[in-house]
């Protein structure tokens, strides 16, 4: 079994670094929606972010 360096623990802290500035950034600019980790095998493949648009509707629901 391989012992874990010094380097790539430093290189493993940045990754994780990445990841978790990525899964931010998806949260700070969805206004509506949902942002969706997807893990295999421990690890994190793929982020998603699915965003709503929501339309204004009040203005055509007045009658006058």
């Amino acid at each position: 079994m391989k012992t874990p360096t010094a380097h790539s623990n430093e290189l493993l802290a940045e990754t994780d670094l990445d990841l978790t500035n990525t899964i931010l950034l998806a949260l700070r600019e969805i206004r509506y929606g949902s942002v969706e980790i997807i893990i295999h095998d421990s690890r994190i493949v793929q982020i998603e972010r699915k965003e709503k648009i929501r339309m204004n509707t009040d203005s055509s629901r007045r009658t006058q």
